[in-house]
C-alpha cells in the first residue's frame, strides 16, 4: 500500500503544483471518498482531452506538467488523478487496458491506422478496502459534441467507457486488460506503441484537437 502512496517520477504527488490542485478540489471535504470524486471531475473537465498533445518521455507525462498545460491524453490524465489522490493519502495506481475506440478525428486516423488505443490508461482508486476504476479522459465538451454518455464517479462503482454511445452507436469496446501499477510501465507502453503504430506516434497528429472535433461532429451531424 505504501507504494501506492508514494511519489515517482511521473506520479509526483509531492510537487507544490499537485499538493495545491489536490488540496483546492478536495474542497475540505474530510471523506477519502467524496475528495476522490470531487477530483475525479477536477480532472476530467479541467484538464481537456487532447491525444495531439502526445509527449512520450517521463518529464512531459508527469502530473505536473499537465497541470501546467491544461491538456493531455488518457495516460497522463490517468496520472494526474493518482497523483491527486496520492497528495491526499488516497492510495491510487494507474490501470491500462486495449480499447477499440469508435471516437476519433480523420488526422488520428491517418496517423494511428487503426482503432485501437493500446495500453488506454486510468486510475485505480483504493477507497474503503475496495480498488475502484476512475476513467477522467473525455471531458464534458468533448462528450457534448460526440453525443457520447459522460463517464460519472461516485466512488463506489467502476468509471470505465460506455459500449454505446447516446445515438446507440457502437463507441467503446475493452479488448484487454493489462493490469495495475503502482508506477507508469514507461517500457512496456512504449514497446507497445512501437510494435503497433510505428514511428509516426511518436511525433503525435500535429495539428488542433478541438477544431478537428468540430470538424468531425459537424460532419456526422450532416
Amino acid at each position: 500500500m505504501n507504494d501506492a502512496l508514494a511519489a515517482t517520477p511521473t506520479i509526483d504527488c509531492d510537487d507544490a503544483t499537485v499538493i495545491a490542485f489536490a488540496t483546492e478540489h478536495a474542497g475540505g471535504e474530510p471523506d477519502p471518498r467524496a475528495q476522490a470524486v470531487r477530483l475525479y471531475y477536477a480532472v476530467r473537465d479541467g484538464i481537456r482531452y487532447d491525444p495531439y498533445a502526445l509527449v512520450l518521455t517521463i518529464p512531459g507525462l508527469k502530473a505536473s506538467r499537465s497541470l501546467e498545460l491544461g491538456r493531455a491524453w488518457c495516460v497522463p490524465k490517468a496520472i494526474v488523478l493518482a497523483a491527486a489522490c496520492r497528495a491526499l493519502g488516497i492510495p491510487a495506481r494507474l490501470g491500462f487496458a486495449d480499447v477499440k475506440n469508435h471516437l476519433s478525428t480523420e488526422r488520428m486516423r491517418q496517423t494511428m491506422k487503426t482503432n485501437v488505443f493500446y495500453w488506454h490508461g486510468y486510475t485505480a482508486i483504493e477507497l474503503g478496502g475496495q480498488w475502484v476504476k476512475a476513467t477522467p479522459a473525455f471531458n464534458i465538451e468533448l462528450c457534448q459534441k460526440f453525443r457520447m454518455k459522460p463517464l460519472e464517479f461516485d466512488g463506489f462503482e467502476d468509471s470505465i467507457y460506455h459500449p454505446f454511445d447516446l445515438d446507440g452507436h457502437q463507441h467503446m469496446e475493452y479488448l484487454r486488460f493489462h493490469g495495475e501499477f503502482d508506477d507508469l510501465p514507461f517500457d512496456r507502453m512504449i514497446s507497445a506503441f512501437a510494435t503497433h503504430y510505428g514511428r509516426e506516434m511518436y511525433d503525435g497528429p500535429v495539428g488542433n484537437f478541438d477544431l478537428d472535433v468540430d470538424e468531425e461532429t459537424r460532419h456526422e451531424a450532416s
